[in-house]
This record gives C-alpha cells, structure tokens and sequence, in this order.
C-alpha cells in the first residue's frame, strides 16, 4: 500500500477508482477512472445488510456480485492497462480467495508498504479496506506485481486534499470585480490564454457562475470535486501573482475555503466595465445557448420573481417565453442583479479600471499593468500598492 500523498505527486501509470458511479461522480483523485467493483444499487445493498442484517450477509452478496462480473471487470482493467489476461479460471479464483469468509480473507489481506513509480497501476475504494485490498490480492494471483493500493483509501486522500488547501498562502491578488455581464469570466479566461500560471478560475471549477441563476446551462460540482480541483490547480503554482474573479463566499451552494476567501478578500480590487447593451449580449450568449438552458432559466425565474414583489408573478417567464430575452435580462440587471452587487460593493476601493467590450484585449491590458506594478516593486515605486505587491 502507498500513501495517498504519494500517489498525488509521483502521477503513476493508471490510477483506478473501485467505488461505486456515484461515489465517483461526487469526488475522485486526480486523473483516475472508474472501473466499479459494485454499480449504486448493488453498493446500497450490501450497505444495508451490513447494517441491518450482519457483516457476513453483506460479504456474501459482496461476494456473488464479484464473481458475477469478475470476468468483464478483468477485461476491462487488462485494457487500460495493457496486461494481458492469462489463461485462467477467473471465478474460480474468486471462489478459492473469499470461500473462507470474511474475517480470514481480512487477514489474509495484509499488504505492506510499496513505492510508487512511473509503472504502477494504484486502485482504491473508499476506506482502503476489503474493495480494494481484494482486488489487489487477485490481480497478484495473476502475476501482476505492479499493483498497488492507497493506504487509507479515498478517505485518506481527502485528508491530504483539506491539509493542502489549509496550507496555501496565495501570492499577491488581484481581484476582477464589475457589474453582472461585464464578462469578467470571459476576461480571466483571456488572461489565462496568455498567463496560465496567474490565473484562478473559481466559477470553472465550481461548475457554477456564482448567482441565484448560475447553475443554468452547467454541472455544479460538489462541495468536494470543486475542492479536488482547486487542489490540483494549487499543485500547479501561480508564479509572480494570482488574479481571480470577485466572488462572496459562497459560490453557488460552494463554500469557499479560508484561504481562497481571503486572497479575494484583501486582494487589489480592478474594475471591469461595460455599457448595458454588451451586458445584456454578454448573459444572453451565455445563459441561453442551448434549449436546455432556456428551459432550466424558466425554472428558476420563479424565485426572483417571488423577489422583487407580487405584481411579477410570471412576467419574467412570459418574456422568457414570447423570445423577448433582451428585455428580460434588461429587467433583471435593473431591478436585481445591479441593486444587489452596488451593495455588496458599497465602500469597496477599486485601484484601476479597464474596459471589458473586448475580453482579449483587456486582459492584455491588465497584464502589462500588473507588469508595470511588478516593475515598480521592484523598483520600491509601488507607494499604495507597496504591501500588497512587496512579495512580487
């Protein structure tokens, strides 16, 4: 077994996530695909005689399900990772590793300590226990010594995952704040084509745009997959500075953890503006791409029309419906969106302003400007900006 850190920074060969879809689609490592030793029901299940009826009743429908799908699970292991199978009675060998029971096959499963290299292939589950230790022990059968498993499982790389993000100091930010539909989304990604190694994107990892309206026409990620990438992402490092998107503390239903929160928090504040009608453009291309988005937006509409008072009981989903979506999101920006973020805003200090009508060009601009900044502490010439850049 190799311990979860191990495996984050030395990238082995294949990396195979055994838990259920389900429990995959919530969180996985880094790079890792599933190969479900059990589907959602069949985990429920056995999750349930364990609690319900005894540990033993639950090994024996563990148990029967393997040794149903033993073969294809092989098969499909064999071509990620490019083994041949050998010529060998798959569930047979099931049968001779699990027909003593449960607690001598716990027994019989100790591994110890191993080192991961270039050429391993890593499996887990969720704890490090029987699913992964198993499987491990009869892909060994077959002569495959190059298998290893993560001490500790999925639980133990969630514990590296919060302490990683606990540690990170972020250097000097810069915080792009504006107006709903200024596009400051699209300016980030601008600037990310041109400095990868500055930029935060939040709102991507979070698979929400950090509004009541956000989630329309995206894939929210969990609380935990959002902080998965934000560690992978702080793996990658951020160079002379980090830029990221104002956001509050929450994006969506994501919580932001502490040390994110507070490089935006007391990060140099820039202003991107834009006039109305590129506002409008700018969340009409991006809420309503799709008949999809069109029909979440309409689900969501209610809420803010609850909001802003009695008399727009359905007016927005009627302009919604007629096609008059300028004039919706015109309304929305004037009575919602722009009220809400001028007070969430109110006494906030921006140090310079940039124009957004062009994405790529202003993030051209802001990345000449904070060079002329990082030229200027080096310089001692920084004056108010002196503390936030003095680590440039």
């Amino acid at each position: 077994m190799a311990g979860a850190e191990a495996v984050l920074d030395r990238h082995p060969r294949l990396l195979v996530d055994l838990r259920s879809p389900g429990e995959f689609a919530e969180d996985h490592l880094p790079g890792a695909v599933n190969l479900p030793l059990f589907d959602d029901l069949e985990r429920a299940l056995i999750g349930t005689l364990y609690a319900r009826s005894s540990p033993a009743a639950a090994f024996e429908e563990g148990r029967a399900c393997t040794l149903a799908k033993i073969a294809p699970f092989t098969r499909a292991l064999a071509g990620m990772a490019g083994w041949e199978i050998p010529d060998v009675d798959l569930e047979r060998r099931v049968t001779e590793l699990t027909d003593a029971g449960m607690e001598r096959l716990e027994r019989a499963l100790e591994l110890v300590p191993a080192t991961v290299t270039p050429d391993s292939v890593v499996v887990y589950c969720w704890r490090g226990g029987l699913r992964s230790r198993a499987v491990i022990a009869f892909l060994r059968g077959l002569g495959r010594t190059d298998v290893l498993g993560i001490d500790g499982g999925y639980r133990a790389y969630r514990r590296c995952v919060r302490t990683r993000i606990q540690a990170w100091h972020a250097p000097p930010s810069f915080v792009l704040r504006g107006l709903t539909g200024v596009g400051k989304t699209l300016v980030l990604r601008a600037l990310a084509e041109r400095r990868p190694e500055w930029t935060l994107d939040l709102e991507a990892m979070a698979g929400h745009r950090s509004s009541i309206l956000g989630m329309v026409g995206l894939v929210p990620a969990s609380q935990k997959l959002f902080e998965s990438r934000l560690t992978t992402r702080i793996a990658r490092g951020f160079g002379a500075c980090c830029v990221v998107e104002g956001e509050s503390r929450k994006v969506g239903d994501l919580i932001l953890p502490e040390p994110v929160w507070r490089a935006i928090d007391r990060g140099v504040a820039l202003e991107l503006t834009a006039e109305p009608a590129r506002r409008v453009r700018v969340l009409v291309d991006d809420y309503l791409s799709s008949p999809e988005s069109r029909a979440q937006l309409a689900e969501q509409l209610p809420f803010i029309e609850a909001r802003l008072g009695p008399r727009w009981g359905g007016a927005l989903v009627a302009l919604l419906e007629q096609g008059r979506e300028a004039e919706l999101v015109e309304i929305l920006l004037a009575r919602y969106y722009d009220p809400l973020y001028r007070h969430s805003e109110r006494g906030r200090h921006y140090v310079e302003r940039f124009d957004a009508r062009d994405p790529c060009a202003a993030a051209e601009e802001i990345e000449h400007w904070i060079e002329r900044q990082h030229e200027a502490a080096r310089a001692g010439r920084a004056g108010r900006l002196a503390p936030a850049l003095a680590d440039l």
